[in-house]
């Protein structure tokens, strides 16, 4: 019925639980969920998840991790793209992108290894899983020199202008738990005046908690659980439904249809099972 579009389950966090975290997605209708690795070392635990609960997964060195990743991992992503081709469940290259948010971080190294990635999800005929943080125009220059597959710009947070140059080029925009803020105007503004083909849901479980979840770092510091699960994935939609005048029926099929348009071998995933 629902689909988490990025979900992190092979996070430490859901160490102790995480085969009951499964079981609560799915019995609140989370059907699919996308795990996309963050660098080279998580590649085959995202994989092992994938095909241990009937997911879907993605390959990918995140911008977060390229300052520590050696170059030699572009070449373990491209090897990890070859040898597992044919599997249905590798859905996306990902998580891959820019972030200009975090200080200290080498921009000149992400974008090497940002368009690296787009070359090599070109290559194999993937889609990818965008990292957008205050990165959307240097993203989109990446797009415009290297074509790919379109795919899903994850947590979209930028203009309406940005919004529209991604969905021209085949994209889907990313929309979890910052919806379900009253004072997120802007990203409820998109949400409402989007095209409805442009929407997919996520988590980003455990991060990005909803409203319901958030806590402050006062209250984390003495030990307030804000983990983010992707059970919660009905309750964020029930926002984005509410915004847009949307059932709740109306909303699981428009954004799970949007999400195997945007990560074709989830198509293939449904009509197997």
């Amino acid at each position: 019925m629902w689909t988490d579009t990025h979900c992190h389950l092979d996070a430490a966090e859901f160490d102790v639980d995480r085969d009951a975290v499964v079981l609560r997605a799915r019995a609140a209708g989370v059907t699919q969920m996308v795990l996309p690795a963050v660098d080279a070392a998580n590649f085959d635990a995202v994989r092992s998840l994938a095909h241990r609960h009937g997911l879907a997964y993605a390959l990918g060195i995140h911008p977060l991790f390229v300052d520590r990743a050696p170059d030699a991992d572009l070449d373990r992503l491209q090897q990890a793209l070859q040898q597992h081709r044919d599997d249905p469940r590798l859905v996306a290259v990902g998580e891959i992108g820019l972030d200009h948010f975090v200080p200290g971080l080498d921009r000149e190294r992400q974008a090497r290894f940002y368009t690296a990635q787009l070359k090599l999800a070109r290559d194999a005929g993937l889609p990818v899983l965008l990292h957008v943080r205050r990165s959307a125009d240097s993203l989109l220059r990446g797009l415009r020199r290297i074509a790919v597959l379109g795919g899903i710009a994850h947590a979209f947070n930028g203009s309406a202008v940005q919004a529209r140059q991604f969905v021209e080029r085949g994209f889907r925009l990313g929309f979890g738990g910052t919806l379900t803020f009253d004072r997120a105007l802007q990203i409820r503004a998109l949400a409402t005046a989007l095209p409805e083909t442009a929407l997919v849901l996520e988590t980003d479980a455990p991060d990005i908690p909803p409203q319901w979840l958030y806590r402050t770092a006062a209250e984390r510091l003495a030990g307030a659980n804000s983990r983010n699960e992707p059970g919660e994935l009905p309750r964020i939609a029930a926002v984005l439904a509410d915004l847009r005048g949307w059932t709740r029926a109306q909303a699981a099929a428009v954004t799970s249809a949007n999400a195997r348009a945007a990560l074709p071998r989830l198509a293939l995933l449904a009509a197997s099972t």
